[in-house]
């Protein structure tokens, strides 16, 4: 029986930050939230201000009828409003100074004005969720999935922890947006203190997944500051957390080309590692699976940008399953398994492999087609991961299930289906040491096969049928010449239809992105 993670245990997280760990002091009692929203919290401060007047009968009136104005002021702004969250209580108190003014006619006004202000409390992490499975302690493998930080990024602590994982992903930010907010510090802080709280060794099993906007690939300046910007932020906030790796897609060469845009990611590369603000954190390119102007389609790829990389400590790869098998490198057996591994380490170095993004693919070998499978459902299949798991150079290395988590409940409508990725986890781990020719994988392996049969056959005969198109020669238009004529000189007279006119039809394309779990503002961080 697998041993269970005890919550008390020390941990190995890297250092953080002493302006991170420094107690964070409110003058609120803070409260725990179950969505991680702000709440508000009110404060008193009081300011004494001294006015000097001349009294006389009509000064009197005058301040006796302003004193009524201000007093129903005062009850009118002690009335609440709908939606406001601040109230504004101000008190006079009239002193007379018989001695000082007394003699002159003057009196002195002491005016006691107390504010209520608006203070935003500490943010608590969301009430622990049951978890669906437990955490493995005495697994060889590190297997997570890609979760939510809705809300800080605190909240990624309970959310591995809901599907039992010992490795993960997230993003640092809102991943559709090109702001770079600076991070709240007390989410760092309770991230930090998350990870202690249950032995999460952040440097080693998490990979935050950089934003889908940046193209370090870009020559224009404007663009080129811009994703460099939002890839430093990043870095920066891995950093301050005592995040070790951090993944991100290459770039595209659509506006240059292929051999500029590899310099021109290898330069934003040095340029950021040469940033100390962004610590000894590693810049980890993924394995992309189309090919034309996207980077990272080929091991060749990865390899040149490597090449111009000045720190080579500061630069690895994370291989994508799914990725690489539309790519054209077969994982299936452990023949062909075996060949791709060779491969990278002859291309690229095993060296320098990081992590893995852990998919089945709906799409078959060489499609070029980015669609994310659940595992032992696509065209990989489930050998092909025992394959995976089984190799010992990648036990201990952060192994991130994107797999589709969409289900339909009995209402019909879609949700997420968390559950998939705590069974995925287990299922990968039970396949270490297990015999493929015993009855239980293949009654597994059988099953998985079936769940997927539907897409497969979708998706490859979408590609088969684009095979064929490509497949036939294009059609020339022949031009008309001398031949055309009759004998006499003249034209062929014979009239000829007018072609219909045809409505222009958009071209259906079939696309996908990777699996997020998240909604535009779901890890969006406050």
């Amino acid at each position: 029986m697998a041993k269970r993670i005890a919550e008390d245990s020390g941990s190995s997280l890297s250092p953080a930050p002493e302006d991170l760990l420094a107690p964070v002091e409110t003058g609120v009692t803070a409260t725990a939230t179950t969505n991680g929203k702000k709440r508000k919290a009110e404060t008193t401060v009081k300011t004494t201000v001294k006015t000097t007047v001349k009294t006389t009968k009509r000064t009197k009136q005058a301040s006796a009828d302003e004193a009524q104005g201000e007093e129903e002021a005062i009850e009118a702004a002690e009335t609440p409003r709908k939606k406001r969250a601040t109230a504004e209580k101000v008190k006079h108190e009239e002193d007379e100074d018989d001695k000082d003014g007394g003699a002159n006619g003057q009196t002195a006004t002491i005016v006691e004005k107390t504010v209520k202000k608006k203070v935003t409390r500490a943010k608590k992490s969301k009430e622990p969720v049951p978890a669906l499975e437990e955490r493995t302690a005495d697994t060889k493998l590190r297997i997570g999935a890609h979760v939510s930080v809705a809300g800080g990024v605190h909240n990624a602590i309970p959310n591995l922890l809901h599907i039992g994982a010992n490795a993960f992903a997230m993003f640092m930010k809102n991943q559709r947006k090109w702001d770079n907010p600076d991070m709240d510090p007390e989410h760092a802080t309770l991230f930090i203190n998350g990870c202690k709280d249950h032995k999460i060794e952040v440097g080693d099993c998490c990979l935050p997944h950089g934003s889908y906007l940046v193209n370090l690939a870009h020559p224009d300046a404007e663009r080129k500051k811009q994703a460099y910007d939002c890839f430093q932020n990043d870095l920066v906030r891995c950093n301050k957390l005592g995040i070790r790796l951090y993944n991100f897609h290459p770039g595209n060469a659509n506006a240059t080309t292929r051999e500029e845009g590899i310099t021109l990611i290898a330069e934003n590369l040095n340029r950021a590692h040469a940033d100390p603000e962004t610590g000894s954190v590693i810049t980890v390119l993924e394995t992309m699976a189309s090919l034309g102007n996207t980077i990272g389609g080929t091991f060749e790829d990865i390899a040149a940008i490597i090449s111009h990389v000045e720190k080579k400590d500061r630069v690895g790869v994370c291989l994508d399953t799914c990725h690489v098998f539309a790519a054209g490198y077969d994982l299936r057996t452990p023949e062909t398994y075996a060949e791709v591994m060779e491969e990278f380490d002859k291309v690229i170095g095993l060296k320098y492999l990081m992590a893995l993004h852990v998919n089945d693919s709906k799409a078959p070998l060489a499609s070029y087609r980015d669609l994310h499978a659940r595992i032992g459902t696509g065209y990989l299949g489930l050998r092909a991961f025992h394959n995976l798991v089984n190799d010992e150079r990648l036990h201990g290395l952060p192994m991130v299930l994107e797999t589709p988590i969409d289900s339909i409940n009995a209402s019909g409508k879609k949700f997420e289906d968390k559950s998939i990725w705590a069974r995925e986890i287990k299922m990968l781990e039970r396949l270490v040491g297990m015999d493929v020719e015993s009855e239980a994988f293949k009654e597994l392996e059988r099953t998985l096969y079936e769940q997927g049969e539907g897409e497969r056959e979708r998706i490859g005969g979408q590609v088969e049928r684009k095979k064929v198109k490509d497949a036939k020669p294009k059609a020339v238009r022949k031009k008309k010449g001398k031949d055309d004529e009759d004998v006499d000189g003249e034209k062929d007279a014979k009239p000829r239809k007018a072609a219909p006119k045809r409505k222009a039809v958009a071209k259906k394309v079939e696309s996908e992105e990777e699996d997020d779990d998240d909604d535009d503002d779901d890890d969006d961080e406050e």
